[in-house]
């Protein structure tokens, strides 16, 4: 299984905005074959020094089965459809894909 962690670099003040629409996305994509785990963060506030702060950032947490699955997965109308409606608010994405290593 792989894992991905994208991160969406957003226009100050419109993570919310994206945020939403991804929460939109969600079900959706949990449905789609291969599909482990399909989650939205944000970046905890806490005031430590050894934490580097996002505060316009959104990281997608996600779980597939093979290269295959995130293949498709990137080429689904619905992923296209959704890349249309966030790409005003996005400046940067930001993608690892990320395998075990025990």
């Amino acid at each position: 299984m792989l894992t991905v962690v994208a991160e969406i670099c957003v226009k100050p003040g419109r993570r919310q905005a994206v945020l939403e629409i991804i929460k939109q996305l969600i079900p959706t994509v949990l449905k789609e074959e291969g599909c482990g785990q399909y989650d939205a963060l944000v970046d905890h506030q806490a005031q430590v020094p050894w934490k580097q702060n996002s505060p316009d950032s959104i990281y997608m947490l996600e779980k597939w089965d093979s290269l295959r699955h995130l293949e498709q997965h990137q080429q689904m109308p619905h992923m296209e459809a959704h890349r249309a409606l966030i790409k005003d608010d996005v400046v940067e994405v930001k993608i690892f894909v990320l395998e075990p290593t025990a």
